[in-house]
């Protein structure tokens, strides 16, 4: 054996050679105080790995604002070297990847859990119902023109007086970031876990998603983009609140016909952005809150 070699036959193999003027090439950790020796360090440092800890309630909403203006930064910055052309292309994808995510969310009208508590012939109705009930209180309210108004106002103030072009792309952005960002089950199901100390993960993947696409949008709409992130900080901001005061109050079927509806309304945000038809899709917010109830009121009837 070598001399300094770890295993010798005078020290036993796996051994240090040990000199009186080194230190020991092995740290020697004082007994236990259990005598088990293991170390409660050791052992509390073991159960936080692969763990994730909630920061604070509201962690989640913060990062999703961050994301959203750090991705719409680079998307003004990018914008500028690309052409409108290239813009368009980059809408209509967007407009795509939105119809298929709609689709998805749509598709929980057949959930187990909805048609398991209502019945296999009543999701469908309380879609139509929420819709076309939402759709009319939203038009009275008229929330899409309180909804344009609002990115009229922030236009002005972040950007000041454009251009009338200018102003109605800086809208377009506004408009179409919000409904997009705010409308999703992610939205909803990620605050609320978020305010019932469950963590942040859910709304970690939507900053994710939010902040890709926010680059994307930026491209196409500027500045408007970044105004959307207020929408998100009221939204997801209120739904954290409510989560933390009210608890579970929404059961799998609810949440299901809410996703449902949700989806059909992402449906409307992807025609706006393939530039097919311009729906009034902020009129129909209103169904989000009206599909949970009447999953209840049928629930209870039947």
């Amino acid at each position: 054996m070598f001399p300094g070699s770890l295993g010798s036959a005078r020290n036993g193999p796996g051994r240090p050679i040990r000199h009186p003027d080194r230190r020991p090439l092995v740290h020697t950790y004082p007994a236990s105080p259990d005598g088990t020796g293991r170390h409660r360090t050791d052992e509390a440092r073991g159960s936080a790995v692969g763990s994730v800890r909630v920061v604070f309630r509201g962690f989640g909403t913060l990062l999703n604002v961050t994301t959203i203006l750090v991705g719409t930064g680079l998307g003004v910055l990018l914008g500028h070297r690309l052409p409108g052309r290239t813009r368009d292309v980059v809408t209509d994808a967007i407009g795509l990847v939105t119809l298929l995510i709609a689709a998805f969310s749509a598709y929980a009208v057949r959930d187990p859990a909805l048609v398991g508590v209502v019945g296999p012939n009543a999701p469908m109705l309380i879609v139509l119902a929420s819709l076309v009930t939402g759709g009319v209180i939203g038009s009275l309210l008229r929330l899409e023109l309180r909804l344009e108004g609002l990115g009229h106002r922030l236009q002005t103030r972040l950007a000041g007086r454009a251009a009338s072009p200018e102003r109605r792309r800086f809208v377009d952005g506004f408009v179409a970031a919000s409904l997009l960002f705010c409308v999703g089950p992610l939205t909803v199901l990620g605050s609320i876990s978020d305010g019932l100390g469950r963590g942040s993960q859910q709304l970690a993947l939507k900053a994710t998603l939010d902040g890709i696409t926010s680059v994307a949008f930026a491209a196409s709409f500027g500045w408007g983009v970044a105004a959307a992130a207020l929408t998100v900080l009221v939204v997801q901001g209120g739904l954290t609140v409510v989560g933390a005061l009210a608890g579970t109050f929404l059961s799998a079927g609810q949440v299901s016909a809410l996703t449902a509806t949700g989806g059909l309304l992402l449906v409307g945000v992807a025609l706006r952005l393939l530039r097919i038809k311009q729906l009034p899709v902020g009129d129909l917010l209103p169904a989000l809150v009206l599909a949970p109830l009447f999953t209840a009121l049928v629930s209870a009837w039947g």
